[in-house]
C-alpha cells in the first residue's frame, strides 16, 4: 500500500528524512505569527503538499512546474513568516537532481537562487545580514541537484553495466555449452556408431558363425573401453582451467567493464599440478568478478611470484576497498579452495585506496600432468 504514495525505490533513503521535513513545516508554518490567516497558511501547505507529491513520482516537465511551484511557496511563506523556511527548499533540490532534462536542472537552480534573493531582500529589516546568513544555504541548495543528478546518472550505467555482464556471462555459459556438444559429438560420435555398427554384424553372426560373433563383440568391448577413456579425457578437460587463460579472460571482461588490468608474472608461471592451478585460476575469476560488482574500480593488477616451494598470487584494485563489508560468499569460497591445499587467503583494504587479495599456495616441484592426446 504504501508504494502507491511513496516510490518504493527511495523508501529506505528518503522516506524517513521526507516525514521529519513536513511535519516540522506543518509545525512552524501553522504555530508562526503572522498576518496569513489559518486558511490561507492551510492553503499553502496543501499547495506545498501538491506540488511535493507531483515532483516526488515525475522526471519529466511536470516535475520543474512542481519544483518552481514550491520554490514559490516557500518564497511566499518565507516573506510572509519567517527566512527559516528556506530551508525546506533542501526538499525541492532533492527532487529536482532527479530530472532527466540538464535544462530542467538549470531552470530549477535558478529559481532557488532566486527564492533566496527575493526573501533576503523583503523579509530581513537588514537585508545585507539576511543574505550572508542564508548564501551558504543558498549555495548547498544549488549544488545539491548537480550532486544527485551524478549520483542517480552513475547508478543507471551501473545497472546497464550489470545488465551487460549478465548478458556477456549468459553468452559465454552458451559458448561453453556448445563447445562441450561439439566436443562430445566430434570425440564419441565416431566411436558410439561403431559400437552401433557392430553390435548389429553381432546380432547376425550369431547364431550362423558363433566365432565371427565373438570376434565382433571383442571389438565392442575394445571400443567401449576407447568410449570410456574418451569420456575421461572429456572430463579432465572440463575440470581443467589455466591460469594463464583465466587472467587473458579476465582482462576482457574487466576491459568491458572499464577497468584496466595489468598482469605480472603469469608468462613465467611454475609448474603446478592441475588441482593446483585449477584452485589458483577460479580464485582468479572470484576476485575479478568482485572487482567488477564492487569495487568501482579504473585499474587492476594482478602479479605472480614464485619463492622456494610457494606461489604468491596478488589482485590489487584501486577502488573503494572493503568498506566494512562482511566477506560474502565469493570470498568464503577462495578461503575454502586455498585450505584445501594448505593454502592461505588474506583481503585487505590497499595503503592508497582499493582491496588487495593475497593468495598463497604452497606446491610440489613436479611437472604437471600429462593430458590424454
Amino acid at each position: 500500500m504504501i508504494s502507491k504514495i511513496y516510490p518504493r525505490d527511495q523508501i529506505k533513503q528518503y522516506l524517513l528524512i521526507d516525514v521529519i521535513a513536513l511535519v516540522f513545516l506543518l509545525y512552524m508554518v501553522l504555530t508562526a505569527p503572522s498576518a496569513l490567516g489559518l486558511w490561507a497558511k492551510l492553503g499553502l501547505l496543501t499547495a506545498y503538499l501538491i506540488a511535493f507529491y507531483v515532483a516526488l513520482w515525475r522526471r519529466d516537465f511536470y516535475l520543474l512546474v512542481a519544483v518552481l511551484a514550491g520554490v514559490a511557496i516557500l518564497t511566499l511563506l518565507g516573506v510572509h513568516l519567517s527566512a527559516s523556511m528556506l530551508v525546506f527548499g533542501f526538499v525541492f533540490a532533492d527532487l529536482l537532481g532527479r530530472a532527466r532534462s540538464k535544462w530542467h536542472i538549470t531552470i530549477g537552480i535558478a529559481a532557488i537562487g532566486l527564492m533566496t534573493f527575493i526573501v533576503s531582500r523583503l523579509e530581513a529589516d537588514d537585508p545585507f545580514v539576511q543574505s550572508i546568513t542564508f548564501l551558504p544555504v543558498m549555495i548547498v541548495q544549488m549544488i545539491l541537484p548537480v550532486v544527485i543528478h551524478i549520483i542517480e546518472r552513475t547508478k543507471s550505467l551501473q545497472g546497464k553495466l550489470d545488465a551487460a555482464n549478465q548478458q556477456l556471462e549468459h553468452y559465454i555459459q552458451q559458448e561453453e555449452r556448445q563447445r562441450i556438444a561439439r566436443d562430445l559429438h566430434d570425440t564419441l560420435g565416431q566411436t558410439l556408431a561403431m559400437i552401433k555398427l557392430k553390435s548389429e554384424l553381432a546380432a547376425r553372426w550369431i547364431d550362423r558363425d558363433s566365432s565371427k560373433a565373438k570376434a565382433e563383440l571383442m571389438d565392442i568391448l575394445t571400443s567401449s573401453r576407447t568410449a570410456l577413456k574418451q569420456v575421461r579425457e572429456l572430463v579432465s578437460d572440463m575440470k581443467f582451467i589455466s591460469l594463464t587463460q583465466e587472467i587473458e579472460r579476465s582482462r576482457e571482461l574487466l576491459r568491458t567493464a572499464g577497468i584496466q588490468l595489468e598482469a605480472a608474472g603469469h608468462s613465467t608461471l611454475p609448474l603446478l599440478s592441475s588441482v593446483e592451478e585449477t584452485m589458483l585460476a577460479l580464485c582468479v575469476r572470484e576476485a575479478t568478478t568482485n572487482i567488477i560488482k564492487h569495487s568501482q574500480a579504473k585499474h587492476c593488477f594482478i602479479r605472480i611470484d614464485t619463492a622456494g616451494d610457494h606461489v604468491h598470487v596478488t589482485i590489487a584494485d584501486d577502488g573503494v576497498g572493503l568498506g566494512g563489508r562482511n566477506s560474502g560468499n565469493g570470498i568464503s569460497s577462495m578461503m575454502e579452495r586455498m585450505k584445501s591445499l594448505q593454502g592461505s587467503l588474506t583481503v585487505d583494504d590497499a595503503e592508497g585506496g582499493g582491496t588487495v587479495v593475497s593468495l598463497l599456495l604452497p606446491f610440489r616441484q613436479q611437472e604437471k600432468e600429462e593430458k590424454p592426446s
